[in-house]
């Protein structure tokens, strides 16, 4: 496995991220612990999961499935940088959501506590709170720091231009790096019959010629569309790592070749064609 700083962090992961979103909902705590050692034994170091992970079966659920492999021991905990989350509800009462000072106090607390440790190694906000001052929370994060229950912060779903990472030296992780698995294989899945999500059915119908475009790509360079598309990923200079949503081993194993697979300048080339971008570099091209 090879590993990285997180931005100019001294901190060092892995450059692949393990995401446990599907842990509760799609995947089983039995086969969830499964996924989590073999990541271990492969070397990612680096899990990222959320509060409100767990949905149907309840907030909190992927944290406490988290938690309990932590608490095998076998310093599973040790050596685990792990990222969790918070902004979205967890319960119908107002001050449970978003990123109040008084919330992120008390949604700190619950995943310390769901996840059987004393520190959350990276807290980061789920989303934009507009309705909530910058000074308030980072006064708010400074504190959690002060007391050693959080040592990094970080942000996810806000703009390039909130960050503007590569600039300063900010690690970035990001997520859904298939595109709901549009960009994994679906053309093959859907010729042998499998299943996909409506949203996914859309985003395919939309893009459809340009995946076609790109499955063809991935089958010249003999490789399968979900491993080049991390590697797409793991070429860009401000990544840090991608994150993986395994819901099942078998999804794992098939994204630890991702980093082995070297892209020349004429296939990222062919790729920025098919896939061209907003037409401007990060972070002007980009606005929430």
């Amino acid at each position: 496995m090879q590993y990285t700083h997180l931005g100019r962090a001294g901190l060092q992961v892995s450059r692949l991220c393990l995401g446990t979103m599907n842990f509760g909902p799609l995947t089983s705590e039995e086969d969830a612990g499964v996924i989590m050692d073999h990541a271990l034994e492969q070397g990612i170091n680096f899990f990222d999961t959320a509060n409100v992970y767990g949905w149907q079966q309840g907030k909190g659920v992927t944290e406490q499935i988290v938690g309990r492999w932590f608490a095998k021991g076998g310093g599973r905990r040790d050596k685990v940088v792990v990222a969790t989350k918070l902004y979205g509800s967890m319960s119908d009462w107002p001050n449970d959501t978003f990123l109040s000072a008084r919330n992120i106090r008390h949604a700190c607390e619950g995943s310390l506590r769901r996840l059987q440790t004393d520190h959350i190694d990276i807290y980061q906000m789920h989303h934009v709170d507009l309705g909530t001052p910058l000074d308030e929370i980072w006064e708010a994060f400074e504190v959690l720091r002060q007391q050693g229950k959080v040592i990094y912060f970080g942000s996810s779903n806000h703009a390039g231009w909130q960050p503007a990472c590569q600039a300063y030296g900010l690690g970035v992780i990001p997520l859904s790096p298939l595109m709901r698995g549009v960009l994994g294989g679906i053309l093959r899945k859907e010729r042998e019959g499998r299943s996909a999500s409506d949203m996914t059915r859309n985003l395919l119908e939309r893009h459809r010629g340009r995946i076609e475009r790109w499955e063809a790509l991935c089958e010249e360079l003999g490789e399968q569309p979900a491993d080049v598309g991390i590697a797409w990923l793991l070429h860009q200079p401000a990544v840090t790592a991608p994150i993986l949503g395994p819901r099942t081993l078998d999804q794992l194993k098939g994204g630890l070749r991702a980093p082995e697979i070297r892209l020349d300048d004429d296939v990222l080339k062919r790729i920025d064609d098919i896939f061209p971008g907003p037409g401007a570099p990060a972070p002007k091209a980009y606005a929430w």
